[in-house]
């Protein structure tokens, strides 16, 4: 049966001035320099080296060498012969080196995320970290297995349709070579083991009666897809993956649906990387990103700009969350890079097939930010992209996200199933009222198009505060102005299909010089390290959840000017009060967001009540703003 070897330690590294380290993966070598601002990361080859034992496996069993994410680049040669390239960092492959390997193997790994012409990404918002940034493995089978050649899946995907409490499931699996004949079972597994369901051969339709859908946030309910391959009826190989039976549609009237009810998608976008260690993050982190998600009552995740890890997907499967996967081809369209959009694709798809979480696959990002050049060649490449998705996966339509200069009549952004804009309307550009005025138009002259916000947010530094925030003072105050109008316009246009926020946590830019801590994008709820929720965090939380709380805002605003200062509090209870000092001051009936005119004293013990839940904090009165709380002059530029 299968076995894994991790290889995720002593690796011997060596950087770009030749000097060596030891180290473990995952590891990345711009943890520091893709964070630091400048735009001056290093961008090219490292080498990383590891010698290895011979690992124990018999006379009729196969070896693969197995790469769960390389940037962006891979050469791997085992004893000095180059046995696999890969180019595209997000994505798993793997090469069969069994007649390879000797006693002791030296591994080479040489690594490259250097500026070119034909891998994407190559301009965009956020850092490409070079590295071996997830586990590396030896995956070792039977000579008789399921297909290990095949773009980094697994060797199987299934499809369900579902007939009022009947489901039906189409299983299909590949094999390898030596193994075409051989004998093969398939059988679906409920949430406790137990069989409710069984077939046998390649292309099989299990039907499964009464059955339990997988229902989003409220009932994420996952079957089990296992296949066995057969010699002379012994098991010599064996498959599974998570089995999730839903249906799911989009409407222009009405947003999605989901098993036939209306199911309004809210959520965020997520970049995978951490302050100061990047992209090579562990499945603890992964944990906790998916807590604060869920915390504050997200249905959907937007997984941008590439594939994310394995681990995260299954995590979005376990909680119900509703996903948007897409590839890195991003911003600026390449002559030479179709090829790659193409095996980009190719491996998203194949390798995510089977996760019930993800309902449409994201085919481009903002790719009119270069313009006019070279477009005849992006749209073509486009159309293209769009027929080939659709080949691979007629049961999940496609999307993709316009540059908020993209205007709406534009040929890209009518190439997809479905289509959403990265729109910065009271941010980068002055007036709220516009996003009403925008999304109005859209559906008015698209009526039959489905519509979302794939991007919205604004820049919210924790350390920066204002009694009269304003659009680009980076201030959190004005971050949570920026939401609390957005949550107001989303209930004002509920055709939309989806909106996410950008983004849920801060992450690494180092074009950027924002917010006075250059290298980094500063619209997320949670800041890069995960330690400290922003306001807008308890803002969405009092929208999207229901479990009884209430935050009192502006905590890190201690210091402020004049007689009154303005009070905020979010909660999903419907009624808050406020005490200062003890004394009460005023109760506030309402929905999500509560404010209260507070005179000031010199000093102000806040405490708020909602039903049985307090919050508090302590505020000053003093006679001159605070000059660390005022963005300094130039340290606000964008990454373009």
């Amino acid at each position: 049966m299968r076995r894994i070897q991790k290889l995720i330690k002593a690796w011997k590294f060596t950087n770009q001035d030749g000097k060596t380290v030891t180290l473990d993966l995952p590891h990345t070598w711009n943890g520091k320099d893709g964070q630091d601002g400048g735009n001056d990361y290093y961008r090219g080859t490292c080498i990383y080296e590891k010698e290895v034992e011979k690992p124990d496996y018999g006379i009729d069993e196969r070896v693969y060498l197995q790469f769960h994410g390389v940037n962006s680049s891979a050469k791997v040669y085992l004893n000095g012969q180059q046995v696999c390239v890969h180019d595209g960092g997000y994505s798993t492959f793997r090469v069969d080196v069994t007649d390879k390997l000797e006693f002791k193997n030296q591994l080479k790994v040489e690594v490259d995320n250097s500026v070119n012409d034909n891998i994407y990404p190559q301009k965009a918002d956020f850092t490409f970290y070079g590295g071996i940034y997830r586990d590396v493995e030896f995956l070792i089978v039977n000579e008789l297995h399921f297909d290990l050649d095949h773009y980094g899946s697994i060797g199987m995907k299934y499809s369900t349709e579902v007939e009022g409490t009947t489901a039906k499931i189409h299983a299909q699996m590949y094999l390898c070579e030596e193994a075409k004949g051989a004998d093969i079972q398939v059988q679906l597994l409920d949430a406790e083991g137990n069989q409710v369901a069984a077939n046998q051969g390649r292309d099989v339709i299990l039907t499964v009666h009464n059955v339990h859908l997988w229902n989003g946030l409220d009932d994420p309910y996952l079957y089990k897809l296992q296949a066995k391959l057969l010699k002379d009826g012994t098991v010599v190989d064996e498959i599974s993956c998570n089995c999730g039976v839903r249906t799911f549609e989009f409407s222009p009237k009405d947003g999605f649906h989901l098993n036939g009810r209306p199911y309004p998608l809210h959520g965020v976008s997520r970049h995978q990387d951490w302050r100061d260690i990047g992209n090579a993050i562990d499945t603890a982190k992964m944990d906790l990103d998916m807590e604060m998600i869920r915390e504050i009552g997200a249905n959907t995740i937007r997984l941008a700009h590439y594939q994310h890890s394995q681990y995260f997907y299954d995590l979005c499967d376990k909680y119900g969350m509703i996903v948007w996967a897409e590839i890195p081809y991003i911003s600026e369209h390449l002559p030479n890079g179709r090829e790659n959009t193409f095996s980009q694709m190719r491996e998203l798809i194949v390798q995510n097939y089977n996760h019930p979480s993800i309902v449409t696959w994201g085919i481009s990002n903002e790719i009119t930010i270069s313009g006019r050049k070279y477009r005849a060649d992006m749209l073509d490449n486009h159309r293209a992209l769009q027929e080939f998705c659709k080949e691979m996966d007629p049961t999940r339509p496609t999307t993709l996200a316009c540059f908020a200069m993209c205007h709406p009549f534009h040929p890209v952004s009518k190439i997809t199933d479905l289509v959403g804009w990265n729109l910065y309307l009271g941010w980068y550009v002055p007036g709220f009222f516009l996003n009403d005025l925008w999304i109005g138009f859209y559906h008015l002259i698209y009526p039959s198009r489905c519509l979302c916000y794939s991007e919205y947010g604004a820049e919210g530094m924790p350390n920066l505060h204002s009694r009269h925030p304003r659009r680009g003072d980076n201030t959190e105050e004005y971050q949570n102005k920026y939401h609390e109008f957005m949550l107001r316009c989303f209930k004002r246009h509920p055709y939309m299909w989806a909106t996410y926020i950008w983004n849920m946590f801060d992450f690494a830019a180092d074009a950027r010089r924002q917010g006075g801590e250059p290298g980094m994008n500063h619209k997320g709820m949670v800041t890069f390290d995960r330690k400290l929720k922003k306001d807008c965090f308890y803002l969405y939380k009092a929208y999207w959840t229901d479990k009884p709380f209430v935050y009192l805002a502006g905590k890190r605003f201690e210091y402020r000017t004049g007689k009154y200062t303005e009070i905020t509090v979010y909660s999903n209870q419907k009624e808050v009060s406020l005490y200062n000092n003890g004394t009460f001051i005023a109760t506030r009936k309402g929905e999500h967001v509560f404010k209260f005119q507070l005179p000031l004293q010199e000093t102000n013990q806040l405490e708020v009540h909602a039903g049985d839940c307090k919050d508090s904090t302590v505020i000053y009165r003093c006679k001159k703003a605070r000059p660390e709380y005022k963005l300094k002059k130039g340290d606000s530029s964008n990454w373009m």
